[in-house]
């Protein structure tokens, strides 16, 4: 099966040897994003909340760029650097991913790039 890397005009290049999301096989890869700011390529201030709202604003550039929206992931990977976070996280989850909600793990780090508060990963169809 061919990959072939996904790379939308509106992120920056990662930071590291990595793509932003594969296809292969019909399936999408992709790879965890923070609330980075595109603009400034700054981490989003406010808090999980306002990270996670600009997380979802760059998964949905990654999933644009396939043809793709959030109603096509089937499965989402979010990590939290502090668990206390989860109810916030959630609120704001459950108001930008559409229903029926993907499958999803929630895992407890101790850090993520740039300090991030929130990273969250995906696999779509």
């Amino acid at each position: 099966m061919t990959k072939k890397a996904i790379r939308p005009n509106d992120l920056p290049q990662p930071a590291g040897p990595l793509s932003l999301a594969i296809e292969q096989g019909g399936v999408l890869y992709v790879s965890g994003q923070v609330g980075l700011d595109p603009q400034t390529q700054a981490l989003i201030a406010g808090g999980v909340q306002a990270q996670t709202e600009q997380v979802f604003r760059n998964l949905q550039s990654v999933l644009a760029a396939a043809g793709k929206d959030l109603s096509d992931v089937a499965r989402m990977g979010v990590y939290l650097t502090n668990m206390s976070d989860f109810g916030l996280m959630n609120e704001v989850y459950a108001r930008i991913v559409p229903q029926p909600f993907p499958a999803r793990t929630t895992i407890g780090v101790a850090a993520l790039p740039l300090g991030a508060a929130v990273e969250i990963d995906c696999v779509a169809n």
